[in-house]
């Protein structure tokens, strides 16, 4: 029995399904644009930078290194692949999860009041989960950038008007910021304010509009630091000489001297001498520290050139994009990092006092790494439509 072949279908739905597929096929294959290199590459090398160090510098702890170092490369092994799944998400799908993020995170904010919150040094602002142990607030900034973003792309034309600017971002922010303030986490605090004026900033916002905000700002540092004598002590202390040495200098001398002991090349990794006693959050907020005592002022250098790398990445997003809601989110969240790593570098190499923030990517805290892989994750979905848009620029 023979058979006939069949004549191909030449119907109209056919040419749709083909052109299709070909775009189907065309955006899988598209080369990822340069900033989507350049983000992915310093956040993947940073974190690695930050496991190695943290390493080192718990070598010398009764803990052990290979417990800390477990902890640290699971959550990287966590933060890594959800970084490129956030990376595929579509930004319609991030702007509808503005509200529900803010509102979520700071629900988990607020656990830290109930019998779950720990305290450390004076600062509310863990929760016990059982198995793990929690930074709520690390999250609050990823979802905080985002919400402000959507409200601000809702208020585009009305941004000349204070009111519109102001309400409701101002006191909703504030309302989140205070959940922070009432743990006695002044420093992240500080860091989601940084983010509050950066998205103000980046929206395009009128430059005589942010005095009321910096104002504000200002004030509550102020009274925060009244209002507290211990962290009033520390904010005033004096740290160049050694008249404060065995109390709220301690760490700061010792990091400075750890650096200074490192030189232009370091004394080799794994071979400080600070983490052994004499700088106790050697692999948290001083763990740059760390770095310039192991592998010397080349060794901060390279560090220092992994944020500036991040940084003209995510500013080429901004300047590159025709969505404002990328353009603010992108901003907030490139504030939050950078802020944070020169608040944190700051403060090892005694220009600020000791504000308790770590070094984004590398200080040892699972929570802190993975909130700041979910922030570059969304960087890498901004950076995802960089290529369509240029060509829609071109084709036009």
């Amino acid at each position: 029995m023979t058979q006939v072949a069949r004549p191909p279908r030449t119907g109209p739905d056919s040419g749709a399904r083909g052109l299709a597929a070909r775009v189907s096929l065309g955006r899988i294959f598209t080369p990822p644009s340069s900033e989507f290199l350049l983000i992915s590459s310093t956040a993947l090398l940073l974190t690695i930078f930050g496991i190695v160090m943290v390493i080192s510098a718990t070598s010398a702890t009764e803990t052990g290194v290979m417990d800390t170092a477990l902890k640290q490369a699971t959550f990287a092994v966590i933060g890594i692949p959800l970084m490129f799944l956030v990376s595929r998400l579509p930004i319609g799908f991030l702007k509808k999860m503005a509200w529900p993020a803010l509102i979520l995170a700071t629900l988990m904010q607020l656990l830290v009041f109930t019998p779950l919150g720990i305290e450390d040094a004076g600062n509310r602002n863990w929760i016990d989960l059982g198995v793990v142990s929690m930074q709520p607030s690390e999250f609050l900034k990823l979802a905080l950038a985002l919400w402000i973003a959507y409200v601000l792309l809702r208020k585009r034309t009305r941004l000349a008007i204070w009111h519109h600017v102001f309400i409701p971002v101002v006191p909703v922010a504030l309302l989140a910021i205070g959940t922070v303030i009432a743990g006695n986490d002044l420093g992240t605090a500080m860091v989601l304010v940084l983010i509050l004026l950066g998205c103000l900033f980046f929206a395009g916002v009128k430059l005589r509009l942010f005095i009321l905000p910096v104002l504000l700002g200002i004030v509550g540092v102020v009274a925060l630091a009244i209002v507290s004598p211990d962290r009033m002590r520390r904010i005033t202390a004096v740290c160049s000489d050694m008249s404060n040495y065995e109390h709220d200098c301690y760490q700061s001398i010792h990091a400075v001297w750890g650096m200074a002991n490192g030189g232009i090349f370091g004394l080799g990794l794994g071979n400080s001498q600070e983490k052994y006693g004499w700088l106790p959050a050697a692999a948290n907020d001083f763990i740059f520290a760390i770095v310039g005592e192991e592998l010397g002022l080349i060794g901060c250098i390279v560090v220092l050139a992994l944020f500036t790398f991040f940084a003209v990445g995510a500013f080429h997003i901004m300047r590159k994009t025709t969505d404002p809601f990328i353009r603010v989110a992108t901003g907030g969240i490139t504030v939050w990092i950078l802020g944070q790593a020169l608040i944190n570098i700051g403060v090892v190499i005694g220009v600020f006092p000791v504000m308790g923030v770590p070094l984004p990517f590398m200080s040892q805290g699972g929570t802190a790494l993975l909130a700041v892989l979910l922030a570059c994750g969304v960087l890498l979905a901004f950076a995802r439509t960089i290529p369509a848009s240029e060509r829609g620029m071109v084709a036009k």
